[in-house]
């Protein structure tokens, strides 16, 4: 039996390669109201505080990727209460209506959808208490319900905020770093069993639920830290390089649950990259995948 991660996992930064690094910042800054964490030549991390949840490379040189292939379906930015998603959901509606794709009340949690400017997906949302969840012969009962975006602003936005949002983007420094966590990461690839082979019997998540070509996995009882689907890209094979998904990064607890990952993952005959940061390997697609502390 496949050792499991760590009950306290969670998911670390995504990096994105993007064609725009100006825009991307703007839109990641200015629309979903992160903070600027750090900046380097071609770099940009965003996020919260000092974390950073989202890490733009800039990469020109890359072609656009294509909507069918492997990679990145969205990028699930966790929000700490209603009213903080209400604001960033606004902050959408105001600067950025046309990129709004849709919503869904996933009984666990709260969600509204988007891509950014470059095509990336986005998800933002927020968790129900873990109370709340229903479980049924181990599998989380999810489903996707009506949810009206604009009835949620009105209820949760609060009068605060709503001033805040009326003013001009550079005075809105109150409402940055409302998002708290990356909660998910869902992907793109072309088969949900070799996907499941990979992400639950390789690297040691659990499957909380499976269906309709889509395998949600976990650690430490969470609805689900990573998705693979096949909705749009079933049959594909390895990514080309393209703009778009760069790495996504799984957070252990420490650097010795690392070393123990990457000692399991060897015994497996996985291919691995050692760096400064952490353990790099691919999954099936080229999806590149980093555990880090």
């Amino acid at each position: 039996m496949t050792e499991l991660l760590p009950e306290q996992t969670r998911m670390g930064r995504v990096s994105l390669d993007v064609g725009d690094l100006d825009a991307l910042t703007a839109f990641y800054r200015d629309v979903l109201l992160l903070d600027v964490v750090a900046e380097r030549p071609a770099e940009v991390d965003l996020g919260r505080g000092a974390e950073t949840l989202v890490t733009l490379r800039h990469r020109p040189d890359l072609p656009k990727g294509e909507r069918r292939s492997a990679g990145l379906f969205h990028t699930a930015i966790l929000h700490p209460d209603q009213a903080s998603l209400a604001t960033t959901l606004a902050s959408v509606a105001i600067n950025s209506p046309q990129l709004y794709t849709g919503a869904g009340d996933h009984l666990v949690s709260q969600a509204f959808y988007l891509d950014d400017p470059e095509g990336n997906g986005v998800e933002l949302y927020w968790d129900r208490p873990r109370s709340q969840w229903r479980w049924q012969d181990g599998r989380v009962v999810m489903d996707t319900l009506h949810l009206d975006p604009n009835a949620f602003i009105g209820e949760h936005l609060t009068d605060a905020a709503r001033n805040h949002l009326s003013t001009a983007a550079g005075d809105r420094g109150a409402l940055a770093g409302l998002a708290g966590t990356v909660g998910h990461v869902h992907l793109k690839v072309g088969d949900a069993d070799l996907a499941k082979r990979f992400y639950v019997d390789l690297l040691g998540f659990e499957v909380t639920a499976q269906w309709h070509g889509a395998v949600f996995v976990s650690a430490g009882g969470y609805h689900h830290h990573m998705a693979m689907n096949t909705w749009s890209s079933e049959g594909v094979g390895l990514r080309a390089p393209a703009l778009g998904l760069g790495r996504v990064d799984i957070a252990l607890p420490t650097q010795a649950e690392v070393a123990r990952a990457a000692e399991r993952l060897k015994g497996f005959g996985a291919q691995l990259r050692q760096t400064a940061a952490g353990v790099e390997l691919d999954d099936p697609w080229g999806n590149l995948v980093r555990l880090s502390a």
